[in-house]
């Protein structure tokens, strides 16, 4: 398809820069009916059913921007994947001024060698720690990696913990799984009270969440590969409400697409862990989600095709723009809509 087709325009006012306080008070757009309903995330509980099961995204963000010096050069760099020999892939700007074999020294004293580069301004670092060491000195030395879209200027916005959501429990992405900031204990315990299951998998979301379409048609874009895992007590356990007449409802476009990377032809989920480059566009046959709480996406991006391809496209961007007319919040910290998947979608 052509990717204008999921073109659309937003002015700057509608983007969201700081999540609604407290996050449960979130704007809920409701298309599981026919038409369109403007509700509260609050009312979420009632939108389900007693056996439905709700699965969300157990991944932490990183501190994963850094900044460093070449020898004169300013390097910018947010990573976005580790690799199995524990270097990581990451995103550097200007990446002209970035040579293999350079060594790269970040906020002062993180050293990193550039091993290797890639097209698309990607390079692999190795650093003299791996793992959990490097984690933890991200976290003393790193930022967090806002959407682009997000400029910080004078205001006090605590990012490191309003961009991380309460499921959050293992480290690795680099992007927050968004959906998921909607949720509060209240919330949660509303939602347990309704009789709705729980589950829990991880995918640590990537930095090319946020890269644009550069294609001109759908089937030129290569998505860049994410990690996860699931379980084999939460693929049982998401199995048995299914088999009971339970939805699954996934929050967030991450846990969609795990459950749709790992699931099987006859419906089934398995356990899982290894990596993903799931690219969701119209006409794609969804075979182990039934709902998805999601937020309101970027134009022309990956993200607009996958819920395009859930409810239709004609159908998400006339509900993009009644969103619009109703002031709702867009992005990353904004408002978020319900959808449901549907066997006509045009």
């Amino acid at each position: 398809m052509h990717v204008d087709l999921f073109d659309y325009e937003l002015p700057q006012h509608f983007i969201a820069t700081e999540p609604a306080e407290p996050r449960d008070s979130a704007r809920l757009l409701d298309l599981t009916g026919a038409g369109l309903v403007d509700r509260g995330v609050s009312d979420l509980p009632g939108l389900l059913r007693a056996g439905d099961i709700l699965v969300y995204n157990n991944t932490r963000v990183i501190p994963a921007r850094l900044t460093g010096r070449r020898g004169d050069a300013r390097i910018e760099a947010t990573l976005h994947k580790a690799e199995a020999d524990g270097s990581w892939a990451a995103f550097v700007r200007p990446a002209k001024r970035c040579r293999v074999g350079d060594i790269i020294l970040f906020e002062g004293e993180l050293e990193a060698e550039v091993r290797e580069k890639r097209d698309g301004g990607e390079v692999i670092l190795g650093f003299p720690e791996t793992g959990a060491a490097l984690i933890e000195t991200l976290k003393r030395v790193g930022r967090m990696p806002l959407p682009p879209y997000i400029k910080r200027g004078e205001e006090e916005v605590d990012d490191a913990t309003s961009y991380q959501t309460m499921f959050a429990a293992r480290d690795g992405a680099v992007a927050a799984p968004t959906a998921g900031l909607h949720f509060t204990d209240r919330l949660l315990a509303a939602i347990d009270a309704a009789g709705v299951e729980r589950a829990e998998l991880t995918l640590h979301v990537g930095a090319g969440t946020f890269m644009p379409v550069k294609a001109e048609d759908t089937d030129d874009h290569k998505m860049h590969l994410e990690w996860g895992e699931i379980s084999l007590d939460m693929a049982r356990r998401i199995n048995r409400a299914r088999a009971a007449g339970g939805r699954v409802v996934a929050v967030g476009t991450t846990s969609l697409r795990l459950l749709e990377s790992a699931v099987l032809e006859d419906g089934t989920v398995p356990a899982f862990s290894g990596e993903t480059g799931l690219f969701i566009t119209p006409g794609y046959r969804f075979k182990a989600v039934d709902m998805l709480l999601t937020n309101f996406h970027l134009p022309k991006s990956t993200l607009l095709m996958l819920v395009s391809a859930l409810v239709g496209r004609e159908r998400m961007l006339a509900a993009y723009e009644h969103a619009k007319r109703e002031g709702y919040r867009f992005f990353s910290y904004g408002d978020a809509c319900l959808l449901e998947r549907s066997d006509d979608v045009t």
